[in-house]
């Protein structure tokens, strides 16, 4: 298995995602930020954290497989989002789990993090989404 991902005992329970990955392959993927745009750069779900998250997410699967990695091979998850407020965790979550099992994603998330903003690229990008993966 080139990533491991587990939680040890006496860090924070329970939470969307594991605290530690362990890589072992030698080649490193790093898919930038990815948004709610479609390749000819038409947006996707304007307004609605939910839809954007989900879309970010297939975007940033397609840029895995073109490196011949999937989700499988993340060690590590940023997401971007736009005037963050805690309340906006379930619609967030909500964009996750509704295409996890489409693009292969895992529950729990692979180590996450989760940085509010005040703008992301143009004023209807509410999120941006970042992998990082490992290879054998």
């Amino acid at each position: 298995m080139t990533v491991q991902y587990f939680t040890p005992e006496g860090m924070l329970q329970p939470v969307p995602y594991h605290h530690v990955a362990v890589g072992t392959g030698t080649k490193h993927v790093h898919v930038s930020g990815q948004i709610a745009r479609r390749a000819d750069g038409t947006p996707v779900a304007p307004g609605d954290l939910a839809g954007q998250v989900a879309q970010a997410l297939r975007n940033t699967s397609v840029g895995l497989a073109g490196a011949g990695a999937s989700f499988a091979d993340v060690l590590r998850l940023t997401f971007y989002v736009t005037r963050w407020s805690p309340e906006k965790i379930s619609d967030l979550m909500g964009g996750v789990e509704a295409v996890a099992e489409e693009i292969g994603l895992r529950l729990p998330l692979p180590p996450s993090s989760l940085i509010g903003v005040e703008y992301l690229f143009e004023p209807d990008v509410l999120v941006e989404v970042e992998a990082t993966a490992i290879l054998d």
